[in-house]
């Protein structure tokens, strides 16, 4: 039962991504990055989602987005290099 319990603890933590929300970069700029904890998710969904976090931060202040940089993982996703967007921004008028 015990082994049973630890594998299904492993594998609902296996699933998990990591997000930064909206990090301040200094002079008005920001950025948001969305990791995936294995190599098995597509890059798309990350930076979508960090695309749609970045607007909607802007959104909240009443001003547009202009993306700046998008940084991606580069394959191959293996030994802890997972996919990842990394998505810098700022708000505009």
């Amino acid at each position: 039962m015990k082994q049973l319990l630890l594998l299904i603890s492993s594998l609902s933590m296996f699933g998990c991504a990591q997000n930064s929300g909206v990090i301040p970069m200094g002079n008005d700029k920001y950025m948001v990055s969305r990791q995936a904890a294995t190599g098995f998710t597509g890059m798309g969904t990350l930076k979508a989602d960090a695309l749609k976090e970045a607007a909607a931060y802007c959104q909240s202040k009443q001003k547009a987005l202009e993306v700046l940089k998008v940084i991606e993982a580069q394959p191959p996703f293996v030994m802890g290099n997972f996919p990842k967007s990394e998505v810098q921004f700022e708000c505009v008028e």
